[in-house]
């Protein structure tokens, strides 16, 4: 079987994460969202895999090349406009063969989530508190009635997870549609289509916040992984894992489940708490302390920073005693008013003054600047200078 996986997408809502990168690209646990999709697929014997790709595709196609360093054999169709799903997958269809899976690269899938998906003529859903924002499936006698896509209300708690097995039946079916639930639809009606429930993991990400939800979903590992050097004095708990070449300076407490990458410095006397992932090269100071927190490559956090339920991008700088304030805040993404319990979110290649407080849910936009002593709130465009 075949896998045709979907990441032409941008993820508007996702900025400032997406300005430089595709959605499906967005780190998590230290690795793309991407990643564990294709892990999930070979781990059900799935190495044939095609990725649709279109926005920034030059970021997948250097990270994940033919797929042999992932045990995989990946090839590429391009959609070179993101019209919608239908036409993603169209772009697929001469390198199909016969039945095939497919699914979102942007979402944290894992192998329980594939395995469910295998039989022909599948849809698989997840069972939530909210699918408005997904699609809702609606189901009877265990066959899909019909999804609906994205509704205004809450018309099911059964969220449609883009999972569907098909076969090559189904390019003659879309035609010059470009959204593809008026064809699973369409199959569902002609031809039955059977509804199963992931029991699995699976999440989409859809706003900056849930990024670090999905964080906390892939550090689903067990044990000590340790590579780099541990000093005297340092106390590690729980389920950690810990790159090569990296330091855990003297007196420093870490407690699991937390993901540390290569060649980083930690402490000493730090604190790195639960569901914190925090990529390669990256230097956290002294007697600083990081809790549900994404926080990636190359990034410098000076001695006494205070970052907690945040994400900070790739290569920025922060100074002395930065603090992210955390707590219930409104944070405004395109029309939609969302109340959410958040810290910050920090674009690439930000440089942050000594002693700057963000208040909860302050966005910082790409290649920002931020000078010393400053308190800071709501949305900061890209390239900003706050002084």
């Amino acid at each position: 079987m075949q896998a045709v996986v979907l990441a032409a997408g941008e993820g508007q809502r996702l900025w400032p994460f997406t300005a430089t990168k595709p959605k499906v690209m967005i780190k998590v646990a230290d690795k793309p969202v991407l990643e564990y999709v294709i892990g999930a697929l070979a781990n059900n014997g799935i190495f044939d895999i095609i990725l649709v790709v279109g926005y920034k595709s030059k970021r997948i196609k250097d990270f994940f090349g033919d797929g042999s360093k992932f045990g995989v054999n990946i090839e590429y169709a391009k959609q070179k406009q993101q019209l919608g799903t239908a036409h993603a997958l169209k772009q697929a269809e001469k390198l199909i063969e016969d039945k095939f899976i497919t699914l979102p690269g942007d979402n944290i899938i894992d192998s329980k989530t594939i395995k469910d998906a295998l039989e022909p003529w599948t849809l698989v859903y997840k069972k939530v508190e909210e699918s408005s924002k997904y699609g809702s499936v609606l189901l009877s006698n265990g066959k899909v009635s019909s999804v609906v896509e994205k509704s205004e209300t809450n018309i099911s708690n059964l969220a449609n997870t883009g999972i569907y097995s098909l076969d090559k039946e189904v390019f003659e079916r879309i035609g010059d549609e470009t959204s593809l639930i008026p064809i699973i639809n369409e199959i569902a009606w002609d031809k039955g289509l059977r509804g199963v429930e992931s029991k699995g993991t699976w999440m989409d990400i859809v706003y900056p916040w849930d990024i670090l939800k999905v964080n906390d979903l892939a550090m689903d590992f067990s044990g000590k992984y340790v590579s780099g050097k541990i000093e005297s004095g340092s106390v590690i708990i729980g389920d950690v894992k810990i790159g090569d070449r990296t330091t855990i300076r003297a007196n420093s407490y870490i407690k699991g489940p937390v993901v540390i990458g290569g060649g980083c410095e930690i402490g000493p006397s730090s604190v790195i708490m639960p569901s914190t992932s925090i990529g390669d090269n990256v230097s956290i100071g002294a007697h600083s302390y990081v809790q549900n927190s994404v926080i990636n490559d190359n990034v410098i956090l000076s001695p006494g920073c205070f970052i907690e339920n945040s994400v900070i991008d790739r290569g920025c700088v922060i100074a002395s005693r930065f603090t992210s304030s955390t707590g219930c805040s409104e944070i405004m993404i395109g029309n939609e008013l969302n109340r959410v319990e958040a810290g910050v979110f920090i674009g690439e290649n930000c440089k942050i003054g000594a002693n700057v407080v963000a208040e909860p849910g302050t966005i910082i936009g790409n290649n920002s600047t931020v000078s010393s002593m400053k308190l800071i709130r709501g949305s900061l465009p890209d390239g900003s200078m706050v002084l």
